[in-house]
């Protein structure tokens, strides 16, 4: 009979009726708190006395480290404490234990030949440090563990001393059988011992192979389902396995003062032995422990494969991962679809915020963005290349796809330089092949989108026209062949003969000749008005061709100025357009009455002086570069989404107080028409202002300038030596080092 309690614990033992019966049967002592567990028959004896009590404690020393070891293959009577050890190692996260043993070759039961044999057989007629038996003889053998269980917190190992019984947890149980591997070593050396006959009997003057051409292939990308799979293969646990480096341990016999010392830990350390919690349950959870209640296992749901998601898991989701993952799978969806998966009472609204910062609109379609499939550090699974590269030949694909229905793949690799695995992949993504014509958009053009957003289509537009200008700077577009597309988005082109292209070509150069003499009629009377009612006399010059030219492309581009300011509707401000007047370069200088600042002009000059006031000089290019991320950034619906002109934006820079630096680029240079226009903000209230103007005045002569040459001008203009402080900063403001010589910002080739 026995009875557990918290802490200390005891065992209580009392007579049984019956000892072949088992004990199972228990009943509270309400005085004690103990638990007496007895056999049903005497249940109802009140006569059972207790005849000894043993308290148990709980061990935690060698908790992690304390091992069974078990020899199944050898009976109890024949134990291994006499034989010597001669090594032992140990994994310790796979619990792998090998011990090698001595062979006791003296014995009279020992076969010498045959152990010789074997000896010569695994290490050959050599001797060094990797023969295995060193005296040529088999004078030892290796014991390898197993587990018997994964979970041992059932078991302990007990120790009885002094009426105290002392529980330290085991932390493995292994089973150690005698290792065959040295005949594995055997076989080895007997097939290279057959390999090195076979090669000696082969003639001596045989000529060397001939060169083989070698394909070297990348491999694909390794999905998650086909990790898993590699994962739990044999092959990769093995490999695992093995990779745990061995740790070497020092054998101590059962009677080495090592091994009594240590025996010691298997007793409880705490001061007083009352350190441990583990045993102190109050009655009805020590109950709860040893009959817990039933729950039901939970049955395994089959897992899907990594990359299927469905679509309730979908909508668990937040919206921005929903679309994202949709767009990633779909890659090309029109927007109705995409809001009939997100389900009903989604927001449109928030699902077009969602929708532009993972795909691009083309043909009134979105299609993902290249980022999204090819993540930044990841690359082609056919020649290897760089995600980067892959975006810019995908977005190129893209952006082809914004000005026609169709695109050809020759095309496309000639001008991305990738290959043709590559390009057939970007345009699979979103398009379909069509025997004899090319590649075709795989989605109808999407007019009642285009509709219905305008908003969303001009910021996606102006999105293009940024990504259109970085392909143009990295794949050397020529101007020509890039066609201008419409304000938002691109509409359905159709195919066209040469002799139609000839046709129009004519037809819209007889137009445009029409209106450059209409146009230059109007400006001629327009300046003798003014002249007769006005005491200003403006000196009235030619109109060369080419300006005629440009004052037509400039007034095509610029969007109709539809306010009314009395009389001078559609008229001249001292000789120029009312766009140039919106900046504030009205009639002498000054608005006329009762005409306020539009409030598009408003913002457009506010966004100016605010950069200006931050960059102080910048190139026409990253002007418009840097406008259109600022009109990225700006809630649909916006004044500026109304259409801005270069000349538009030109104006309002000089409006805003800053002035054309005519830098004298060299002849060679390859900067494009809008890099070549430099603005610097000539007043900005600082101290600083008369330093920049000398140092624009030095830029005006000059494309680039060393240090020195600055510094003395700066000296000589201002009166004062400048410290280096005050030079860093004018020259931090408006220039960038390259080489040793200094450069105005944006004016710099690489």
């Amino acid at each position: 009979m026995f009875s557990l309690r918290g802490e200390p614990g005891c065992w209580c033992t009392a007579p049984r009726a019956n000892p072949h019966l088992p004990i199972w049967a228990g009943s509270l002592c309400p005085k004690k708190d103990w638990f007496l567990f007895a056999h049903p028959s005497m249940a109802n004896e009140e006569n059972d006395p207790v005849v000894q009590e043993i308290d148990v404690y709980l061990a935690k020393s060698l908790a992690e480290k304390l091992y069974l070891f078990q020899y199944p293959v050898r009976p109890a009577s024949m134990t291994y404490d006499d034989i010597p050890h001669l090594s032992a190692k140990i994994k310790p996260k796979q619990q792998k234990v090998e011990l090698e043993m001595a062979i006791d070759t003296m014995n009279p039961n020992y076969c010498r030949s045959k152990g010789e044999q074997i000896a010569l057989n695994v290490d050959g007629t050599c001797t060094d440090e990797t023969s295995t038996y060193s005296t040529k003889l088999m004078d030892k053998q290796t014991f390898c563990s197993s587990q018997t269980t994964s979970n041992t917190s059932r078991y302990a190992a007990a120790l009885y001393r002094k009426g105290e019984l002392h529980l330290t947890p085991l932390h493995g149980i292994l089973q150690l059988r005698p290792s065959f591997s040295y005949l594995d070593k055997a076989d080895a050396k007997h097939r290279e011992r057959e390999a090195a006959n076979e090669a000696g009997d082969s003639s001596q003057d045989e000529a060397e192979e001939d060169i083989k051409q070698i394909t070297v292939r990348f491999s694909r990308p390794e999905s998650e389902q086909a990790r898993q799979r590699r994962v739990q293969s044999y092959e990769f646990l093995q490999k695992k396995h093995a990779e745990e480096p061995w740790v070497h341990l020092h054998y101590y016999g059962l009677r080495d003062s090592r091994s009594e010392h240590e025996r010691q830990y298997l007793l409880c350390q705490g001061p007083g032995m009352s350190e441990s919690t583990e045993l102190i349950k109050s009655p009805s959870e020590y109950l709860m422990m040893l009959m817990p209640p039933n729950i039901e296992e939970e049955k395994e749901k089959p897992m899907a494969p990594s990359n299927v998601l469905s679509m309730a898991q979908l909508r668990t989701l937040p919206l921005a991962d929903q679309i994202k993952i949709l767009m990633k799978n779909v890659k090309v969806m029109p927007f109705a679809n995409l809001m009939s998966l997100l389900g009903l009472g989604t927001d449109s609204t928030s699902v077009l915020r969602c929708i532009q910062q993972v795909a691009m609109l083309v043909q009134g379609n979105w299609v993902v963005k290249s980022d999204i499939l090819y993540p930044k550090d990841s690359s082609s699974p056919h020649s290897g290349v760089p995600a980067e590269v892959l975006c810019r030949g995908r977005d190129f694909v893209m952006w082809k796809f914004t000005q026609s229905r169709w695109v050809v793949r020759k095309e496309v690799a000639t001008v991305t330089k990738l290959c043709a695995e590559d390009v057939k992949d970007f345009l699979e993504h979103m398009a379909v092949v069509r025997i004899n014509k090319g590649w075709e958009f795989l989605l109808p053009y999407d007019e009642d989108f285009i509709k219905k957003h305008p908003d969303v289509v001009q910021r996606q537009h102006m999105l293009w026209m940024g990504i259109q200008a970085k392909l143009e700077k990295v794949y050397s577009l020529l101007k020509e062949t890039v066609p201008k597309t419409a304000e938002g988005q691109s509409v359905p082109v159709m195919l066209i003969s040469g002799d139609q292209r000839v046709q129009a070509a004519k037809a819209k150069a007889q137009q445009n000749h029409l209106l450059l003499e209409r146009e230059l009629q109007w400006k001629k009377e327009q300046l003798q008005a003014m002249q007769v009612s006005s005491s200003v006399r403006i000196k009235e010059e030619p109109v060369s061709e080419e300006e005629e030219e440009e004052e037509q492309a400039d007034k095509e581009e610029e969007p109709m100025d539809t306010s009314t300011c009395g009389s001078l509707r559609n008229k001249l401000a001292n000789g120029l357009p009312t766009g140039r007047a919106m900046g504030g370069d009205t009639l002498n200088g000054h608005p006329p009455t009762g005409c306020g600042e539009a409030p598009m002009a408003r913002e457009l000059r506010a966004f100016v002086e605010a950069t200006f006031q931050r960059q102080f000089v910048l190139t026409l290019s990253e002007l418009k570069r840097l406008f259109n991320m600022h009109l990225a950034s700006l809630p649909p619906g916006h004044t500026l989404f109304s259409g801005i002109s270069d000349r538009m934006l030109q104006d309002t820079v000089l409006a805003a107080g800053c002035k054309q630096i005519l830098v004298p680029f060299p002849p060679q240079t390859a900067a494009s028409p809008d890099e070549q226009k430099v603005f610097a903000l000539w007043e900005s209230g600082d101290m600083s202002d008369q330093h920049r103007q000398v140092l624009l005045e030095i830029f005006s002569k000059n494309y680039r300038v060393r240090r020195n040459l600055i510094q003395t001008r700066l000296n000589q203009e201002c009166g004062e030596d400048l410290s280096k402080q005050e030079v860093d900063k004018v020259l931090k403001d408006c220039c960038v080092s390259y080489g040793g010589m200094w450069y105005l910002k944006g004016t710099v080739q690489s």
